[in-house]
């Protein structure tokens, strides 16, 4: 069965990216979020593999949406993307629990490569 993953970034464009480099390689999106809050709520409801997560985003950011996700569930996967320059708090990211990250803009084999290791 393929592993379904959860787009969060408040960008549309880089959802729809990130959405075509998963479907074309077999994976099935779950969902897509636009800010940390909807990630949360997003994830209690389908419950997906993975979750790819922006870390800059309004509302709720994608280490405050890590941490509670974790919170509610200690076995969540996310992979956190960030822009260059972001070192600090990809850090924190590893260290609140994110299995990898992505650093934008980043290239379709490198997405591919972070989902593999963390589900598959």
């Amino acid at each position: 069965m393929a592993k379904s993953i959860l787009i969060c970034d408040d960008a549309a464009f880089m959802r729809m990216m990130i959405k075509d480099i998963l479907t074309k390689n077999g994976y099935t999106v779950a969902g897509e979020a636009e800010n940390g809050v909807k990630a949360i709520e997003k994830y209690n409801e389908v419950h997906p593999d993975l979750v790819l997560m922006d870390i800059t985003m309004p509302e709720m950011d994608g280490i405050q949406a890590l941490k509670k996700i974790k919170e509610a569930d200690a076995n969540a996967c996310v992979i956190m993307c960030s822009a260059m320059g972001q070192q600090a708090m990809v850090i924190e990211a590893i260290q609140s629990g994110a299995k990898d990250f992505i650093v934008k803009p980043f290239q379709a084999e490198r997405v591919l490569e972070a989902v593999k290791k963390v589900v598959g």
